[in-house]
């Protein structure tokens, strides 16, 4: 966390004087204020595929109102770790990244030679994001965007879209625990003037004559 964001929540719990302690256990950092910074515990998640366990520990998201405070922008921190327990994936070697020509959100993962996991977050605009949004593809276009662990990226969304953000990737070129952690990546949305929402995915795709693609989702949660 930098300096200044930390400077500034202290100045939160200041003026929040004996009522922040209450605050702080609801995960709201500051209160009655207009700039105030939420934090949002998010639970772990595990999900079982085809020679592979993938797990998802540690999330949680710092929720900001944008800088340019034009009630149409907000930024939100995120932290977690993606965890892939690979038992069974041919040996491979990097090569020309080849993404996946399927429905609305297959561009999640790429395959490019190797097994790969592959992390990130799925963010909508006046979009609730359920499982059954995703599959259904509700911006009728959905977009990737890429920031590395620990980086910054910008989405601008209008009602109704969705936009896939890559935090980062691992390639899996044989058997054993891949894990992708990250802390404090920074995302900024524009342009959406009605409520947004995030949630997590992790992606394991297992090459070979038996592949396999194998998606963990995180908890829906409120960008405001």
């Amino acid at each position: 966390m930098s300096e200044n964001r930390t400077n500034g929540l202290r100045r939160g719990v200041r003026v929040a004087g004996v009522g922040a302690a209450a605050a702080v256990a609801m995960g709201l950092l500051s209160t009655g204020a207009a700039n105030a910074d939420t934090f949002v515990p998010l639970p772990d998640g595990q999900k079982v595929g085809p020679g592979v366990t993938v797990s998802r520990t540690g999330e949680r998201a710092l929720i900001s109102p944008s800088l340019s405070a034009n009630g149409a922008g907000r930024v939100v921190w995120v932290s977690g770790n993606a965890i892939a327990d690979v038992s069974v994936t041919p040996e491979g070697k990097a090569g020309p990244t080849n993404g996946p020509a399927g429905g609305p959100g297959t561009n999640n993962s790429s395959t490019h030679g190797t097994s790969q996991l592959n992390t990130g977050y799925i963010v909508g605009c006046q979009v609730s994001i359920a499982d059954d949004a995703i599959s259904a593809g509700v911006s009728g276009g959905i977009n990737l965007s890429g920031a590395n662990a620990g980086g910054s990226i910008g989405l601008n969304l209008g009602p109704g879209q969705v936009k896939f953000v890559q935090i980062d990737y691992k390639d899996i070129t044989k058997p054993g625990t891949y894990s992708v952690e990250y802390q404090d990546a920074e995302i900024e949305i524009q342009g959406c003037a009605g409520y947004a929402q995030a949630r997590s995915y992790t992606v394991v795709e297992i090459i070979g004559d038996d592949y396999s693609k194998t998606t963990l989702y995180g908890m829906p949660f409120s960008i405001g």
